[in-house]
């Protein structure tokens, strides 16, 4: 299985987002219904959203909250990007890493850019680079969304990208789908028919499908073992 074989090269594995120093500690942030604080007043002026990150994060003396993965989110509901069909999606497939706007993002190890794309829906990825890597025979792929739009000039499927590279920033919510800046982080297995994008968030009657083909991110991030909160 893939998971196992990135545990077994975790030690290899270069920062997505580099620490400060190895012990600097990441705030933990729910964005489940238990979090009372995250009011729809703060969610629905983006604005009062990027203050409530920030404000959260200095009273923690943060520099970067991170959470998310298969976590069951009632803020999506104030995007209707999230609430197409019957069953609306509620359910995080990625980790996010909440920090401030350019905040450096660099690839974790060999691959090629697969695609990319401005994914410029309310509540959606913004700028979006996913790359494509080879580990032990399996093939996987790296999603990064919320980026700066700059960082798509130059881009061309299959350039390589180095173990280490420092190729994306955290964007601005006027380039990022509308959000406080932090970095969308996924693991995808199979791609299927999609290009530059992937659902970031699925139906929770779909859970098992999308978290098998969605394995944990921090098995190569690796950044939960610095949290609190």
């Amino acid at each position: 299985m893939l998971q196992e074989v990135l545990k077994q090269h975790q030690s290899t594995f270069q920062p997505v987002i580099t620490l400060l120093h190895p012990d600097e500690q990441l705030l933990v942030m729910d964005f489940t219904a238990n979090n009372t604080t995250l009011t729809k007043p703060i969610l629905n002026n983006i604005d009062r959203f990027c203050s409530y990150i920030t404000h959260t994060l200095a009273d923690s003396g943060c520099r970067l909250g991170i959470g998310g993965y298969n976590e069951h989110r009632t803020i999506y509901a104030v995007s209707p990007h999230f609430d197409a069909g019957e069953e609306p999606r509620r359910l995080h497939l990625g980790i996010d890493v909440w920090g401030l706007a350019e905040t450096p993002v660099s690839a974790p190890l060999n691959g090629h850019v697969h695609s990319f794309r401005f994914n410029d829906d309310f509540g959606d990825y913004g700028a979006t680079i996913i790359l494509q890597h080879q580990l032990d025979g399996y093939t996987f792929h790296t999603l990064y969304g919320h980026l700066s739009i700059s960082n798509l000039q130059g881009l061309y499927e299959r350039m390589p990208i180095a173990a280490g590279q420092p190729f994306a920033w955290f964007g601005t919510p006027s380039e990022n789908g509308g959000w406080p800046p932090h970095l969308h982080f996924q693991v995808i297995i199979d791609m299927m028919h999609y290009r530059g994008d992937y659902p970031g968030v699925c139906r929770y009657s779909e859970r098992d499908k999308y978290l098998q083909n969605c394995p944990d991110p921090d098995l190569i991030l690796q950044l939960n073992r610095n949290t609190h909160g």
